[in-house]
């Protein structure tokens, strides 16, 4: 039986490198999969809760596709489509807003975790869940590719799908989530977790000095080269065994622990083994972001199939509520 997986992205920032290892190559690998129908969308209404500015909204989006596109995803294969351009994501939402206890929004954690700031919060942000889950179930997803800290996302669009369900009439599927687990936490430069809200990433497309300039940030101890190093506790270890080959990453480990590595020279490595991974990727990604035709093409293909999947979801929502 074919499975249907989805997964999106915001375009609030660039997208890093724990993106692509949590989201971004475990979608395209499973897109291979003739047993899996796969659907990715590019969130530009959710960047909107922190990105004001179109230029730059604009800019991330195209530049999220260019990055699918040269890791590999297969547009022929996969639905590959902007999350504004699906009639039906919005007036779904306000049909599920109406279902939605505001004590489950409130204890969100994306709201909860700024909420200590109320006048910086916009009801867009509030919201941010009830948006997802119309993203999800508009689609009837079987698995939705997430990280770890979108897990709670997943919950509450289950629950709401349950209420809706109960309240009209069975519709929705409720999905379950998909979380890579070897790679659940990516740190960032500064040692807490990789996001674009704490300036903190290491993007695999950026050009060489940006890249090498972000390595060099990453926040190390004083050890020297000849002392023995935790390699469970160094961001430069944990960044490295996530990319690099298993001998490689074992090589580092006996170093660290016997000593005979310094940080500056870990960093180095860390820098060579993105370039030449990801040399292919790289080429293709500065060939593509600037065909914004060519990408504009490929979404809108895509754009017409996924929606004719979300009408008829919203159809059956609409009959249900006498809403034709």
């Amino acid at each position: 039986m074919i499975k249907r997986i989805l997964t999106g992205v915001q375009c609030s920032g660039e997208i890093h490198l724990g993106n692509c290892l949590s989201v971004l190559f475990p979608t395209i690998e499973l897109s291979k999969n003739n047993n899996n129908q796969t659907l990715v969308f590019i969130a530009d209404l959710h960047s909107l809760t922190s990105v004001k500015d179109i230029k730059t909204l604009n800019n991330n989006l195209y530049n999220a596709a260019a990055k699918w596109l040269s890791l590999g995803l297969d547009y022929n294969n996969t639905l590959f489509y902007r999350q504004s351009r699906i009639n039906g994501i919005c007036e779904l939402t306000w049909v599920l807003n109406c279902l939605t206890p505001y004590k489950m929004l409130a204890n969100a954690h994306a709201f909860k975790d700024k909420s200590n700031n109320l006048s910086d919060i916009n009801t867009g942000l509030f919201d941010y869940p009830v948006l997802m889950s119309s993203d999800i179930l508009l689609f009837q997803p079987d698995y939705v590719i997430v990280g770890k800290d979108q897990k709670q996302h997943i919950e509450i669009t289950r629950d709401i799908a349950g209420i809706f369900n109960r309240t009209f009439g069975d519709v929705f599927k409720a999905p379950k989530d998909l979380i890579i687990k070897n790679v659940e936490l990516i740190p960032g430069t500064d040692g807490r977790k990789m996001s674009k809200s704490y300036n903190n990433t290491i993007d695999i497309f950026d050009d060489d000095t940006t890249l090498l300039k972000k390595i060099k940030s990453i926040k190390t101890d004083s050890k020297s080269e000849a002392d023995a190093k935790d390699p469970d506790t160094c961001v430069i270890f944990s960044i490295y065994k996530n990319i690099a080959e298993e001998n490689q990453v074992q090589d580092m480990k006996n170093k660290y622990i016997n000593g005979g590595l310094s940080y500056k020279n870990a960093k180095d490595i860390l820098y060579e083994t993105i370039i030449n991974k990801f040399k292919e990727e790289r080429y293709k990604f500065n060939q593509i972001k600037n065909d914004i035709g060519l990408i504009n093409k490929i979404l809108k293909n895509c754009e017409i199939k996924a929606q004719q999947i979300a009408n008829e979801t919203l159809l059956k929502v609409k009959e249900l509520l006498k809403l034709l």
